[in-house]
Order: C-alpha cells, then structure tokens, then sequence
C-alpha cells in the first residue's frame, strides 16, 4: 500500500500516547472543521433518493463555479479508484511527485504507467495526471496552461483536492470540455474527512458512465446534509481561506529559525527542507506531533497547521528543543 499521512496507529506503536493525545499534521486536513450540526434521523434510517444526491450536486456546482456534470462519490479516494475503468487500457502518465494512489490504482488495473517531472512529457498520453495545486509539493499550474494540454492527451484528470482555499486555479468554471476531468475533495478544506465525501467533474457522457459504475447510492445521507449545508455556506469558506492564509504565514516564520526552507505548499500544509526529516518527525513525535516524510527525499517534511492556540503552543515547544 502506498505511504499516507494519518498513520497514526503507527506513530502511537512508535512513540506510545493514545489517540486523542496527538496533534496530527500529517494529512493537510483542516484543523478547524466546519460545525457539522446535526442531521435528520432519515439520514440515517432511509436510503438517500436521487433527487437527494442530485441536490448535493447543485450545490457543489454552486460551490465551485461549475455548470457541468457532477458525481459525488465517498471521498476523491473512491472518484480515482473508478477512473481507470472509464476506457480501456493504454498509457496513464503522471506528473510526478504527486499522490501515489494514482499510479497505484491505474497499474492495479493492468495500465502501462509511468511518472514524468516535466509537464510536456504528457503529450501523447492516453490518460494524464496533474495535481493543481500539487501535492505534497504544492506546484500550481495556470488553468490556460492546462486547457492547452487537454487536445494534445486523450484524457487530463486533474487534482483539485487542495483547491478551495486557491478558487483562481480551478478548471472547474471551464469543466465539461472533452476530455478534461477534475477532482475534488470535500473533507481537507471542510476539516470533516471522516464523511467521506468527494466529486468528479467533466462531461456528461463521462459522468454518465462513472455515476453507472458507482452505483445507486455511492454516498451516505449524511453525507448529503452536512455537506449541502457547507458548501452552501459561502461566508464561512471565505472566512476560512483568510485564516488559513495567515496562518501559512505563522508556520513559515516559526520554522524559520531551524534553518528550514520552504519547498512549497497550499493554504493547508507546508512542506519544507530540513536537511534529515527523519530527525526532525522524531523530535516532534516526542511531543506527540506526527508529520509527513518522504522516502525517496529525505530532507522533506510536510506539516498541516494547527488548529487552536494550545496546538500551535506545543508545536513552538517541541521545535524549540
């Protein structure tokens, strides 16, 4: 199985504490999370009915200036495990580094795979592979960039699960163009990943075929009633990206004074160069912080941001050591 943040049993296995004793900054998943509220008992006891689901994408169209065909599916997770089986088999590239359960998922499926670090060496591809912004590195590529590539691949997917807070990236406004599909993640921004919550975004026909293969109930109502109230809730969102915003800022100027670099980012995690990531995890895994490395480059290490005062107090504390 591919590496992921979130692995906390496994910091727990290393450096003992109980779950709730840990401030995980692993996975770029917002710290403070919409407040779900509660939600009606037929969310729980009734079957969601199409007009249901078809109400949630309404208002992820409203949410992310789109007119085209949507699909919400349990998380952007269960979106990239359907997109292999959307044509046959030919040659999926991948802008690499990015999230690895894409060459996972299309090499599972018998795809010719490969990864490339360079943006024209998609051309050509029968499938493409782009994160915008990226992840972990946070890369961002000008949506007209991106547009120019789609007649030159017979498919680009492009990943905008790090997107909310950077709306100016998103192809989404331009979506339904032959041959372009976008995905999107409901739970970082929103902070509720748990809900598993995620859509697809491209052409009718497209969506037709993978709405078919999702079957006829791929989310949860309450995934339906918490997210319709969130994505609807357009001041929260923005207050939401401002905060984020400055507190990127924070987090870069604590680092600072380690002689960390910064590598890159979105608005919900920072990815840095600190010489040997493992020693800076395990300082941090003292205080019952987890972070993100990376096998093939070990001088990177990822945080999220904290959520609350206290959780950027005992991060100051344990990079202070």
């Amino acid at each position: 199985m591919p590496e992921h943040g979130g692995n906390i049993d496994m910091a727990m296995q290393r450096f003992g504490g109980r779950a709730h004793d840990w401030i995980d900054l692993s996975t770029g998943i917002n710290r403070n999370p919409y407040p779900a509220g509660d939600v009606p008992s037929e969310c729980w006891n009734a079957l969601p009915s199409r007009s249901e689901i078809e109400s949630l994408h309404r208002a992820a169209r409203g949410a992310y200036g789109t007119q085209a065909s949507i699909l919400a599916t349990s998380g952007a997770q269960a979106a990239i495990g359907l997109l292999p089986h959307l044509s046959s088999r030919g040659r999926a590239r991948i802008l690499a580094p990015t999230y690895s359960e894409y060459a996972a998922v299309f090499a599972a499926a018998g795809w010719d795979v490969a990864e490339t670090f360079r943006l024209e060496a998609l051309a050509g591809a029968d499938l493409a592979v782009i994160g915008n912004p990226n992840n972990p590195d946070g890369h961002h590529h000008d949506p007209e960039q991106l547009f120019a590539l789609v007649p030159r691949l017979g498919r680009l997917v492009v990943d905008e699960s790090f997107a909310d807070a950077v709306p100016h990236l998103s192809l989404a406004p331009e979506a339904g163009r032959p041959g372009l599909l976008i995905i999107r993640s409901f739970g970082k921004f929103y902070g509720l990943a748990g809900l598993r919550l995620g859509f697809i975004i491209g052409g009718e026909a497209e969506i037709a075929r993978l709405a078919a293969m999702a079957g006829p109930w791929p989310i949860s109502g309450a995934a339906i009633a918490i997210g319709k109230r969130a994505l609807a809730d357009r001041g929260w969102a923005e207050a939401t990206s401002a905060r984020l915003a400055g507190d990127c800022m924070r987090l870069d100027s604590v680092v600072k004074r380690l002689g960390w670099i910064l590598v890159g980012g979105t608005p919900l995690f920072r990815l840095y160069q600190t010489g040997d990531a493992k020693v800076a995890q395990e300082r941090l895994a003292r205080s019952h912080i987890w972070s993100r490395i990376f096998v093939e480059r070990p001088g990177w290490l990822r945080l999220g941001l904290p959520g609350n005062e206290a959780e950027w107090a005992r991060l100051a504390s344990a990079l202070a050591r």
